[in-house]
C-alpha cells in the first residue's frame, strides 16, 4: 500500500457498539440550548422529573421558546448528572436544592455538602450496625425454628411466625429495633 493510503486508514475512526455506552450526540453551532424532553433523554430521566427538578430549584428556572417549550443552557446536563450522583451517596432533593441555590445565589456551600456528607456516613454507619443486629437475632430464631420443626410431626404446625412475638420479647428488644431509621 502507498503511503496515502496508509495515513488515510490510520486516521478512521469507527464507531462500535459497546454495551452500556452512551454517546451523547451535541449539535455544533446553531442552538446550544436542550429542550427538557433531550435533557432528559442525554440523563436518563423523564421529562416529568426534569421538570420536577426545576420546581423545587435543584435545576434553574428554563427559559421557553414561542411555543411554550422549556429549553435549558447546556450547563443543565452537568447539573443533572451531579445531582444524580448526588442522590446515589444518599444526598436528598431537598437538601441539594438546598446547596444549589445557595451556590447559585454566589454562596460557597461546600462547608454544608461535607457537614451532610459525614451525617449520611454516620448513618450508613447506624445502618450497618441495625443490619448486624438484626443478624444476630435472625440467626437466634432460625436456630429455635429448627428445634421447633425438629420437635414438630410432620403434617403439624410449628407456629413458627407466631413464635416471633416470643422471640423479641426474650430479646428485651422493642419490635422496631431490627427496623432502619427513616432519612427525611
Amino acid at each position: 500500500m502507498s503511503e496515502g493510503k496508509n495515513r488515510e486508514r490510520t486516521n478512521t475512526l469507527t464507531l462500535e457498539c459497546i454495551p452500556g455506552l452512551i454517546l451523547l450526540m451535541v449539535q455544533s453551532g446553531g442552538s446550544k440550548t436542550l429542550r427538557s424532553g433531550a435533557l432528559a433523554k442525554a440523563t436518563g430521566l423523564s421529562p416529568d422529573s426534569i421538570r420536577h427538578y426545576e420546581r423545587i430549584g435543584v435545576l434553574s428556572r428554563a427559559s421557553r421558546t414561542d411555543s411554550g417549550y422549556r429549553v435549558y443552557p447546556p450547563s443543565a446536563l452537568e447539573r443533572v448528572l451531579v445531582v444524580q450522583r448526588a442522590l446515589r451517596i444518599g444526598f436528598t432533593l431537598a437538601e441539594l436544592a438546598e446547596v444549589l441555590k445557595a451556590r447559585d445565589a454566589g454562596g460557597a456551600p461546600c462547608r454544608r455538602v461535607y457537614q451532610l456528607a459525614q451525617e449520611k456516613l454516620r448513618a450508613i454507619e447506624e445502618d450497618l450496625e441495625a443490619l448486624r443486629r438484626t443478624k444476630r437475632f435472625v440467626k437466634k430464631v432460625l436456630a429455635d425454628w429448627e428445634q421447633r420443626i425438629q420437635k414438630t410431626g410432620a403434617g403439624q404446625k410449628s407456629h413458627l411466625l407466631y413464635s416471633l412475638s416470643d422471640a423479641v420479647m426474650k430479646a428485651g428488644a422493642p419490635s422496631n429495633q431490627f427496623r432502619r431509621k427513616k432519612r427525611l
